[in-house]
């Protein structure tokens, strides 16, 4: 491959993807947190690896989250490896940013599920844009109807 052997061209990609990876085992622990997480959400890998996953997750989607989570891991099944979950992320500094992910089950050499990988997008901007789109709309519906 050009010089690079493949765990080299894995390693690279999932560590200096702009896009956040994150790992987390069937506890619901990180194991692996890349270069994305740690500039959309101000963990360095450090700071995140071992710690439970509502480091970023709201308070108020805790326990949503968790049931979802720990049926996927008995389970093996997701509808989110295919459909991108929209949810709001927790970052270091407490502000929240408005999140896309999809996820993949990650299997051990028995066929167990080990964990999960979400790929995660910053999507704020553009839910902020759609907000004032929407807000626009109903001015100009509410003006129509005056």
């Amino acid at each position: 491959m050009n010089g690079i052997d493949e765990q080299e061209l894995f390693r690279q990609l999932v560590h200096n993807c702009n896009d956040a990876i994150i790992f987390s085992d069937r506890e619901g622990l990180i194991r692996l947190w890349n270069k994305g997480a740690e500039e959309m959400l101000g963990f360095s890998a450090e700071e995140a690896l071992g710690q439970s996953l509502d480091i970023f997750i709201p308070e108020n989607q805790r326990a949503r989250h968790w049931e979802g989570y720990h049926r996927v891991m008995e389970t093996g099944i997701t509808r989110y490896s295919k459909d991108l979950l929209a949810a709001p992320s927790l970052k270091k500094d407490g502000s929240r940013v408005s999140t896309e992910f999809s996820m993949t089950i990650i299997r051990d050499a028995q066929g167990k599920v080990a964990g999960t990988v979400a790929v995660m997008r910053d999507v704020t901007a553009r839910w902020q844009k759609e907000k004032a789109l929407r807000a626009r709309l109903a001015e100009l519906e509410k003006a129509q109807g005056a």
